[in-house]
């Protein structure tokens, strides 16, 4: 819906931020303090607060620091339309620790050759997490370094990986106040964007209750990507950690039980396996691995040998599974996020090539 209208100038910013109200739409000679792209003192130019416009469905997939983007081919990152770069980390003191500022800026040139937006992606320690912004200064100094990182590398938006906040602790109202101002720096002027990261939603709690629903119905999210993955188990075996079932719950929590616009959903799709009923240190692997051993793009299991454990059976999503929830998420929801280019293989096998055949997206 459309945010409420509100004139303020710069010496009245603080008192906004303070209060936490709602978001506005209009700033005159404005200079925020969480780091938004003012324009200086002079009062003389007016800029927005709101959302950039959005781009169809999105087909988002993670680019993690460790990867070597030489090693994915041009055609995976035509596949996608926004690249989230990980990480760049909450450290201990409340700053942000960029991880390996040459590999993003590989990264987002290679994205932006091949029409793909660069976010971003924030993550850290929950210790580390409540520390900062349990406060109004910690969370306006981390908001000045964040806008500090998208800038000054030629970046298009925010993706927050908080794991997790809590109604437990306090984080839910935390959390909150952090996107809302983080939001607002994004969104001045309509210039970056923000989303974030959910759990499932099918172990409804402390987790799923920290989300506040003023996140989309204020506008303060532009979309919200569902970890539908990682329910494993580690006494129970023969238990798939992302099935289709999985991904169905997690969609009807968020969008008709939560009430999270479709148009703001992303659905989650794993490019890795996990075993059932053992430890998974040391036992997860890639997409790409997995098939290495012997596993088959077209099956959801397969029996490998790793880190000691031999002849177990892994879970993970073939082709034929993947194509399924492209279509789920393309007929309910409004996109589709990888974990992680590097884990999915680059040739007719490929993931995210089969989720990309199905919806008609060419590359």
């Amino acid at each position: 819906m459309m945010k409420n209208i509100l004139l303020y100038t710069i010496c009245f910013a603080s008192i906004v931020y303070l209060q936490g109200c709602s978001k506005s739409t209009t700033v005159a000679g404005s200079n925020t303090g969480g780091g938004g792209s003012g324009t200086g003192s002079g009062g003389g130019t007016t800029l927005t607060i709101a959302p950039p416009p959005a781009f169809g469905f999105y087909v988002v997939g993670y680019f993690p620091s460790y990867r070597d983007p030489a090693a994915i081919p041009d055609q995976k990152f035509r596949m996608c339309n926004v690249i989230n770069y990980a990480f760049g980390s909450v450290n201990t003191t409340g700053g942000v620790t960029l991880a390996s500022p040459a590999t993003l800026i590989a990264v987002r040139t290679k994205a932006k050759n091949n029409g793909a937006k660069v976010f971003i992606s924030l993550n850290g320690a929950a210790a580390d997490w409540k520390a900062m912004a349990a406060t109004q200064t910690g969370r306006t100094a981390y908001i000045k370094q964040v806008m500090d990182i998208v800038r000054n590398y030629g970046l298009d938006g925010v993706d927050v990986d908080w794991e997790f906040p809590s109604t437990s602790d306090g984080t839910d109202i935390t959390y909150t106040a952090l996107m809302k101002e983080l939001s607002d720096s994004c969104h001045m002027g309509s210039k970056y964007y923000l989303s974030t990261a959910l759990t499932s939603g099918k172990y409804v709690g402390g987790y799923t209750n920290a989300i506040n629903s003023t996140l989309w119905t204020g506008n303060y999210v532009d979309f919200f990507n569902i970890m539908a993955y990682d329910d494993f188990n580690t006494t129970v075996p023969y238990k798939q950690h992302s099935d289709y079932t999985l991904a169905t719950v997690c969609l009807n929590y968020w969008i008709t039980t939560r009430g999270i616009p479709a148009s703001k959903v992303v659905l989650g799709l794993p490019a890795y396996g996990r075993p059932s009923g053992i430890t998974q240190s040391g036992t997860t692997m890639t997409y790409a691995g997995i098939l290495g051993q012997g596993g088959s793009s077209q099956s959801d299991s397969a029996v490998v040998t790793q880190s000691g454990f031999t002849n177990y059976k892994i879970y993970y999503n073939g082709q034929p599974t993947i194509k399924k929830k492209a279509i789920l998420a393309k007929n309910t929801a409004n996109g589709i996020m990888l974990w992680e280019h590097g884990q999915d293989s680059h040739d007719a096998t490929s993931l995210l090539k089969a989720a990309c055949d199905t919806l008609g997206r060419p590359y």
